[in-house]
């Protein structure tokens, strides 16, 4: 969406605020031993608490409140109470929600406890890449400039990007205008640019080694064929004429 009012402005910091508050809160409850059903509990009520209704369900009708994806699972990862965290795991949490009328989105990849698979350079890849791209996007930036920026500083550290998974616009739906793909790499036949004032949800997807992933047989959960980890990073923006405005800045990641 593109801002207009401040009607627009004030939903979108309190949506955003809302995601951002859980995601940080549902990093720091996590520890060895709990279910991915119970930090996805714990999640719903503290989007309740702010009012908000979870996305991936009110959206698409997923079977969780949040998506958590653990170790190969690379992105929509089903909440369970099979599912038991692990000291070491790489842990993904990405937490969107809709709050009278607008969208927040963000995400955050972590290390539960001790690095014992030696993961910490993939994850600080991807959330400092996260960083760097914020600051090259500006309204009249190409789009598929930013995904060949994210797509150099991946290689530079010795990982790939994924090709199937993408940012997106958000406001007044999960996935809103400007409807391009914000790709995690050169997207040749995408020709359009940021826009001042329009609202994106800024994704890092970056692998030990795959390019592409693939649902798995729930028809949620995706994995690369090949078994590599993937590491996200995710912050809701405000594209303006020089550093977007991070609206989930409070997530802490």
């Amino acid at each position: 969406m593109s801002i207009q009012t401040k009607q627009d402005l004030e939903g979108m910091t309190k949506a955003s605020e809302a995601v951002g508050a859980a995601l940080k809160k549902m990093r720091e409850y996590a520890r060895p031993g709990m279910t991915t059903k119970e930090l996805d509990e714990f999640g719903y009520d503290l989007l309740r608490a702010h009012g908000a209704n979870p996305a991936p369900k009110k959206e698409y009708g997923f079977p969780g409140w949040t998506c958590i994806s653990v170790n190969d699972e690379a992105a929509h990862g089903i909440p369970t109470d099979k599912t038991i965290l692990k000291e070491g795991d790489l842990v993904n949490i990405d937490v969107s929600a809709e709050l009278n009328g607008y969208y927040g989105d963000n995400g955050g990849s972590f290390i539960l406890g001790e690095d014992k698979q030696r993961l910490t350079p993939l994850v600080e890849a991807s959330r400092q890449i996260l960083y760097l791209t914020i600051g090259k996007i500006r309204g009249g930036v190409r789009v598929s400039e930013v995904g060949a920026f994210i797509e150099s500083e991946a290689r530079k550290r010795g990982f790939t990007t994924i090709k199937n998974l993408v940012g997106h616009g958000i406001g007044l739906k999960l996935h809103d205008e400007p409807s391009c793909e914000l790709a995690n790499y050169p997207d040749r036949f995408n020709r359009q640019r940021f826009r001042k004032n329009t609202v994106v949800a800024l994704e890092t997807f970056i692998s030990t080694k795959a390019r592409y992933v693939y649902p798995t047989r729930d028809g949620w959960t995706m994995k690369a064929k090949d078994g590599s980890f993937v590491a996200q990073h995710e912050h809701t923006l405000i594209v303006t004429d020089g550093y977007p405005v991070i609206l989930t800045a409070n997530n802490g990641i």
